[in-house]
């Protein structure tokens, strides 16, 4: 190889070797760039997961030759939180009481007798008056107890006096030494509320361990009516005026608070409809019903029926053929009362009415079924009270005047 062939041979290789170290740098430089534009990138992504603070506005930059790096500056993250259901909840949950049902037992082998507690639930205490406070809760909470023992927020547990009950209603109360007692709840107004207004339950559910459980949700409806079937006969004896909510309600919720977003008392939790595939079904009683009953129950230990003297069946439980054969009713005439027999001597029979006639109002009030007239009778009259009755007798409509007495007996 000559002179020339070995300077070319030299000069190429170093041309190569050049163009390597070339495009290593190129590369390099390139990848930091784009490693940087990533990292920029992620920073609000990575600052959010909490791997690295949060970089505020107002932050200083530092320059590390011709990168800019943000310095964080700390400062206090503020969170916007809705306290008004805390407020209703701090309100009225030292005034949310759990209730135990305690009844006597006897040993089959021993045949000694013990004291067992047989049930929980929950009260609410509405007022503390002459060193006594008073709690409503459920009939079914202390039905059946010989004794009743009551735990305050305190966790203090006193013994408790059962001043009233009433199981159509559903509906007891209860009256404890005062002196260890410390919120009494505020009792609303349920004849304003709104479907879709926020309801929040306070209780005990599954009892004492899980006592002042608090669940929120909504008034789902104002106007749900539950039969009540005591007897079983498949004829219901009253007509249970309850809110519906999805607010969670479970065992031992019973007698608590339903309570809106003042803090005020709306409705005594009474039961949830506990079928499979079935969830949110939460009722309530009313409590401008619960205060009208309660003044009664306390008065009087039960409540003082208003009688009128009929045996009563539902229009809709008699076969149709007998609307127009046997009641001679008019087309228009789909419900009401027939009256099966009156008692003699009762304020109906000295009023005129007799079998067969059927009953459609009580006063301006339509009547549909046999436990709406026993409810507006209990509700909205007291013996001694004069009712008009409207009523239809072989197809005419006609009304009389009935003064009421103190019931007696089973019937209306």
């Amino acid at each position: 190889m000559g002179y020339y062939d070995d300077m070319y041979e030299k000069t190429e290789r170093r041309k190569r070797r050049d163009l390597g170290v070339g495009k290593m740098v190129m590369t390099s430089v390139t990848s930091a760039v784009i490693g940087g534009m990533v990292v920029l990138l992620m920073l609000p992504a990575i600052s959010k997961s909490g791997y690295i603070p949060a970089i505020q506005s107002g932050a200083s930059a530092m320059a590390m030759g011709n990168s800019i790096m943000p310095t964080a500056v700390s400062q206090p993250i503020s969170v916007n939180v809705d306290t008004a259901t805390v407020r209703a909840v701090e309100k009225v949950e030292n005034a949310v009481v759990g209730i135990v049902n305690i009844q006597k037992q006897t040993d089959m082998w021993s045949n000694q007798s013990s004291n067992v507690e047989t049930g929980e639930g929950s009260g609410v205490i509405f007022e503390v008056k002459n060193g006594k406070a008073h709690i409503i809760t459920n009939n079914h909470v202390i039905s059946g107890a010989q004794k009743v023992e009551v735990y305050l927020a305190s966790g203090d547990k006193v013994d408790a006096k059962i001043l009233g009950a009433d199981p159509l209603s559903d509906l007891a109360v209860l009256e404890i030494d005062g002196s260890k007692v410390t919120s009494v709840a505020e009792l609303g107004d349920s004849s304003t509320l709104k479907v879709g207004e926020p309801a929040i339950a306070i209780g005990n559910p599954l009892g004492m361990k899980f006592s002042r459980t608090v669940t929120q949700g909504i008034v789902s409806s104002l106007n749900r009516s539950m039969p009540v079937d005591l007897d079983e006969d498949g004829q219901p004896e009253w007509e249970l005026d309850v809110l519906q909510t999805d607010a969670a309600i479970n065992p031992g919720n019973s007698g608590g608070a339903l309570v809106n977003m003042y803090g005020q008392v709306i409705g005594i939790n009474t039961m949830k409809i506990s079928k499979e595939g079935v969830e949110g079904l939460g009722f309530a009683i009313p409590i401008n019903d619960v205060k009208k009953i309660s003044a009664q129950l306390m008065k009087d230990g039960k409540l003082v029926r208003a009688y009128i003297g009929i045996t009563p069946r539902d229009l809709t439980n008699i076969p149709r053929y007998h609307w127009t054969e046997t009641l001679h009713l008019p087309d228009n005439v789909n419900t009401g009362v027939v009256i099966m027999n009156t008692e003699q001597f009762s304020p109906a029979a000295k009023a005129g009415l007799k079998e067969y006639d059927v009953i459609t109002k009580l006063d301006d009030t339509d009547i549909t079924s046999s436990a709406q007239l026993r409810k507006y009778l209990t509700l909205n009259k007291k013996p001694g009270d004069d009712v008009v009755v409207t009523f239809y007798r072989d197809g005419f409509k006609k009304t009389a005047t009935v003064k009421l007495s103190q019931q007696r007996g089973g019937n209306n």
